[in-house]
Parts: structure tokens; sequence; C-alpha cells
């Protein structure tokens, strides 16, 4: 297991939310209201994120949790209520713009680019930062630490590589960014346990390394690695897990079916 050195711990605390305190919101959404075209799916989100945490927004199927992700990344237009990150309100602002303050989303499904190689998919990653190619570098070096399989295929296809692996990639293509808020969507989605154990591992030490994480999630496995977990129903979240009530699985049970 990597211990990161002062150097990279530097680095990437470096994504941090500029002057706050560990404890002081990074995130927060209230009174959200959103959907797709006529569709209403939101119905006054409230939720918040404190700087340094891992937090799991948990649902079932359709409950909203990926609509919430879309309108914090401006993916989504938001209907109203008020998204604010790093006391900045960003609700109106468009991905590129997120992008550019440091939210970046890991999409569902991985979307990574098949007839690239692996080391192409994660430079495309640091398009954001608008770098020179030794500043690419240095971050791509310092994101392998946490992917050696990565670091071991550079020059293959990405199409090529397992479901597992192209999960790590796209993890990995999202960490080129230097996000400071990391979202990543079903990461453990249609993967083997033995693969989802490795995927949590990674999260758990990037999160470590300073870099607050949001996980989009129907395994409540994910709960194993977060220091909040928000339960969401029909478009809301409905109740908020911390502590003892993480790991206990009536209680989270309880909360997923009302």
């Amino acid at each position: 297991m990597r211990t990161a050195s002062d150097e990279d711990t530097t680095e990437l605390a470096a994504a941090r939310t500029p002057g706050a305190a560990a404890s002081g919101s990074l995130l927060q959404v209230s009174g959200l209201h959103s959907g797709y075209g006529n569709l209403p799916v939101l119905h006054g989100v409230d939720l918040a994120i404190a700087t340094g945490q891992t937090a799991v927004l948990l649902g079932l199927n359709g409950a909203g949790k990926t609509t919430t992700a879309q309108n914090i990344c401006g993916s989504l237009k938001t209907w109203a209520g008020h998204i604010v990150f790093d006391g900045q309100d960003i609700t109106r602002w468009n991905t590129k713009r997120c992008v550019g303050t440091g939210i970046v989303m890991v999409p569902e499904g991985r979307r990574v680019f098949p007839g690239l190689s692996v080391g192409r998919n994660l430079q495309v990653g640091a398009w954001s930062q608008r770098r020179d190619q030794d500043w690419v570098d240095q971050q791509l070096e310092q994101v392998l630490t946490y992917f050696p399989r990565l670091r071991e295929r550079l020059n293959q296809l990405a199409g090529t590589l397992s479901g597992g692996e192209q999960q790590m990639l796209a993890i990995a293509r999202g960490l080129m960014a230097r996000p400071r808020l990391l979202i990543i969507d079903e990461a453990s989605m249609g993967l083997a346990p033995v693969i989802v154990k490795d995927v949590f591992d990674i999260v758990r030490r990037i999160n470590a390394d300073g870099v607050t994480v949001l996980m989009i999630e129907q395994n409540v496995g994910a709960l194993e690695v977060a220091d909040v977990g928000l339960v969401m129903e029909r478009g809301r979240v409905v109740r908020t897990l911390v502590g003892d009530e993480l790991r206990d699985r009536s209680a989270v049970s309880e909360a997923l079916m009302g």
C-alpha cells in the first residue's frame, strides 16, 4: 500500500479549498429542483459536504442521485435552489467553469476513449488546466502512483482493458484535472467484488491525500469508505448517516427502504 510522501501530499493538498478549515463545508446544496424536459426528478435536495470528507450519495435506481451530481458539476440546468462551492454560488455555472474551479465528475459507464491509448486518455483529462507538457507529465506521474496496473498499460488501447481497469482509468483521468471535489458515479457497477474492493481502496487513498470525494452509489458497501452517507429517495435526501450508522446494515436498509 502506498504511503504518500510529503511532496505528494503537498501536491494534492493544494487542491483543497484555499483558506478553508478542515471542518468547513466545501459544498452546500439547498432546495435543489431539477429534471429532464418537463419531467421533474429533484424535489428540494439539501446536502452539505465538508472539506476533506468522503460522502456517499446512496439510493435505489431512479432516486435522483445522478441528476443531483449533474447539477453540481454544471451539466444539467438547475430549476430552483442553490449550489455553493467554496463559498461561491455556482448554481448557473456550466461544466467547463465548474471543472476550472475544481469540480470533476467521473461519469457512470466509464466512458473512456476506446481508440486511444491509456496514456492519451489520461492526458485528455488534463485539458482543463491549460498547462505545459512538463506539468502534465508531472501530474501523470503522480496520478499513476495510485494505479500501477495503468502504468504497465500506458501504450495499450483503452478499449482492450478489462472493466475494472477501465473504471480505474476513468478515475485516473478525472484526477488529471487536479480536482478539489471528485464526483464518482457508480464506480462499483458491473464489477466483481474483488475489483470493487480495489476501487474503494483507491478512493480511500485519494481522499487521504486531500481530495474531497462524493460517490454516487447503489452499493451499500461504499459506506465502508465514507465519512457521511446521504440517503436519497424520490428526489430528496431523506436521511444522513454518520458514525456507527455507516456500518450498521440494519440502519442502512431501514433508510433505503423508508
